[in-house]
């Protein structure tokens, strides 16, 4: 039986030589050396990891959207009722919702996991889920250690599963009213900051609610005093079921040797966990674009990565994981597909 722990040790480091040779050629290719700019960095990146080894082909994607309710809705946080949760749950199914419409475009499968919605059983839905809804982290912790575990385990488990199924590609998304909040709470224990610099508007909030919500997450970090070098702790105390299953499918990916492409606010904040846990994931991850939510910059600062697109969203779902996978797909027709400088009987000369 498969522990964390066992899972863990399976993230290898990126393939140096592979990723020399890949830079070999991409550098032969029928261009100026490193005119292609990041698109020629991604594909050195994807030639490294070990799940793509054949080749990078990821023509077979899966965004994972991990959906929950929080219990520091109750402190009113949160602008849209929490129902909403488990309605745009199910509009998923309905394929209808920007997640649905912008993986469709990218070719992505997207598996929509309950993994806490305050709901009775959504029909079409993946359903692993710990319990209707997390604690409320303003008056003590999100869940116990062991479900964080456990579900760390479950959904890494998903994606191994995925991988084995073809997967080459994932994605990461979440859905929850309220979850802005224990993802701020997240970004401020492991960046270190001041809540008044990770607490951001969220789903629209009004203004005037704001430093409300920046005081309900300076309580969480003092009720529950998370320990920064702990991710798992972290997750617990003050972070909530979804973003404990992103942060597993991050996991998963890396012990699969796979790409994992983070959306915005709320996967920072578990990528920052993911990283804590093993630090080795940071290779594996793609970020997508520089979310609006403020505190953004901050939490990928802190990762040490710099998003591919600057497009002012917000939404979440896993929306800016489904357009970057297009820059994925771009960067593998790349390596794959351009004529190389030798057969054209070209020589440039060195950049």
């Amino acid at each position: 039986m498969q522990t964390l722990a066992m899972l863990l040790a399976a993230i290898a480091p990126l393939d140096s030589h592979a990723m020399a040779n890949a830079q070999q050629h991409i550098d032969g290719l029928l261009k100026p050396q490193g005119s292609l700019g990041r698109l020629e960095a991604l594909a050195v990146q994807l030639a490294g990891m070990p799940g793509l080894k054949n080749g990078l082909d990821t023509s077979r994607k899966a965004i994972l959207v991990m959906c929950a309710d929080h219990g520091v809705y109750a402190e009113g946080v949160a602008a849209a009722p929490q129902e909403v949760t488990a309605i745009q749950t199910m509009n998923m199914t309905r394929h209808n919702t920007g997640i649905c419409v912008l993986g469709a475009l990218a070719g992505a499968d997207v598996t929509v996991v309950d993994v806490g919605v305050d709901s009775e059983p959504l029909p079409g839905v993946l359903s692993m889920k710990v319990a209707r809804g997390c604690g409320n982290i303003a008056k003590g912790p999100a869940m116990s250690r062991q479900q964080a575990e456990d579900l760390l385990l479950a959904t890494a488990k998903l994606t191994l599963a995925k991988a084995a199924e073809g997967v080459r590609l994932f994605g990461v998304g979440e859905l929850g009213m309220a979850n802005t909040t224990p993802a701020a709470a997240m970004v401020s224990v492991f960046t270190d900051s001041d809540p008044l610099n990770t607490v951001g508007m969220g789903a629209n909030l009004p203004g005037d609610r704001i430093a409300h919500k920046v005081d309900v997450v300076r309580r969480a970090l003092a009720v529950n005093q998370p320990n920064a070098k702990d991710g798992i702790d972290v997750l617990a105390k003050v972070g909530g079921f979804d973003l404990v299953g992103m942060t597993g499918v991050m996991l998963g990916a890396a012990a699969a040797g796979l790409p994992v492409v983070l959306d915005g606010y709320l996967s920072y904040a578990s990528a920052l966990a993911a990283c804590r846990i093993a630090p080795g994931v940071r290779d594996y991850l793609i970020p997508s674009h520089l979310s609006a939510e403020k505190g953004a910059r901050l939490a990928l600062k802190h990762l040490d990565l710099e998003p591919y697109l600057h497009m002012g969203m917000r939404l979440g779902e896993g929306s800016g994981a489904a357009l970057a996978m297009h820059l994925v797909d771009a960067a593998c027709a790349m390596h794959n597909q351009m004529g190389s400088l030798a057969e054209s009987n070209i020589v440039l000369p060195q950049s």
